[in-house]
């Protein structure tokens, strides 16, 4: 039976399209890069597996240097739990019956979990599926600009510390943020402030995870901060480069596409639709970048098509049947879309991964 999965030595215009590669030494470099900056800077790096998804790709970073991985969704967990991972962090409140029995399962496979909250109700969920013989680690989610998730003051976040470390059945581990690009002042006051008012409860506060792709290179401007989290550098994307956090030199991922149609003089369409390259603009005004065709414009998707306006390069796109690249303006929704991935060295491809964590939301 047919398999559009390409064998080790296959030349990349040879693999079908649209599929997503991965470039072996760019990802190495980036996983490299970061793990260096932070033990430079003294912080403990979790890198976010939601970018990758791949278990090899987290034992590469967790081989690099890295303390564990964080994850966002139980079932993203139990994936990297059943490839032995044995500290995970989950930054996302888990609330229900249902959840917190598989919560619970997890924890007995897992030497260190961790996971988050920003409200009682949270924490008394947390406080009543767990008992005081093996406890749960949680931390304080706080909103330091980010405005998602999070308590919005140092006091609210030591109240909840304080809740938690009452509770026999919960560890109170220390305090987690998701910032705002740009924020490090804010986060590092929010720290600092929430530290003294716990210390003042008598409380410790071992951890301070600071996180985010977009601020990796300017985790010292957070002294207080013990840990950094990231996920998109170890791909990087679109976005990524606009914010100055690497060049395009560091891209790792692409999205190989082929020309379908050339309709009109001032169109073309691929054969990358919205279920091979994300929909999310990330405040760009189209959907992702023909890598050596900066006039064209991806300005629409649908299911199996991406419409390219080629008004600015018309004469110089590439013909029906030509094979392009696109860089994606967010890599962690592009693994997502796919069952495997697509490693490769100098256009020759070395491997093809599972992304096993694939569609594990719940």
């Amino acid at each position: 039976m047919f398999s559009p999965w390409p064998e080790a030595g296959t030349p990349l215009d040879q693999v079908a399209t649209p599929m997503p590669v991965i470039d072996e030494d760019r990802l190495a470099a980036n996983i490299h890069r970061a793990q260096a900056y932070l033990n430079e800077h003294g912080k403990a790096f979790r890198p976010h597996i939601k970018t990758h998804k791949i278990v090899a790709v987290a034992q590469a970073q967790q081989a690099a240097g890295a303390v564990g991985i964080n994850c966002q969704k139980i079932s993203e967990a139990s994936v990297f739990a059943d490839a032995g991972f044995e500290d995970i962090l989950i930054t996302y409140n888990i609330l229900g019956a249902a959840k917190l029995v598989r919560l619970r399962a997890l924890h007995e496979r897992v030497p260190r979990l961790s996971v988050v909250a920003d409200s009682n109700v949270t924490v008394d969920g947390l406080a009543g599926a767990f008992d005081a013989a093996r406890p749960l680690t949680v931390l304080v989610e706080c909103d330091t600009g980010g405005k998602r998730c999070g308590v919005q003051t140092p006091e609210a976040a030591a109240q909840l510390a304080e809740r938690i470390a009452a509770a026999p059945a919960l560890h109170f581990g220390g305090i987690l943020t998701y910032p705002a690009v740009g924020g490090a002042e804010a986060v590092e006051a929010f720290i600092t402030t929430t530290m003294a008012l716990l210390a003042a409860k008598g409380i410790d506060c071992p951890m301070r995870s600071s996180g985010g792709s977009p601020d990796l290179y300017k985790a010292h401007l957070v002294p207080s901060a013990t840990e950094h989290r990231a996920g998109t550098y170890v791909y990087n994307d679109r976005s990524m480069v606009r914010a100055g956090e690497c060049t395009r030199a560091d891209l790792a991922m692409h999205v190989l596409a082929t020309v379908i149609s050339r309709p009109a003089e001032d169109r073309a369409v691929l054969d990358a639709g919205s279920k091979a390259l994300t929909s999310d603009l990330l405040g760009f005004s189209d959907h992702g970048e023909i890598e050596g065709f900066e006039g064209a414009r991806i300005v629409s998707l649908s299911e199996e098509h991406a419409v390219v306006d080629i008004k600015a390069c018309s004469d110089s796109f590439p013909p029906i049947g030509s094979v392009v690249r696109i860089v994606p303006n967010h890599t962690c929704v592009v693994s997502n879309l796919f069952d495997r991935m697509v490693f490769h060295r100098n256009g020759i491809v070395t491997r093809v991964e599972d992304v096993a964590a694939r569609g594990t939301v719940w």
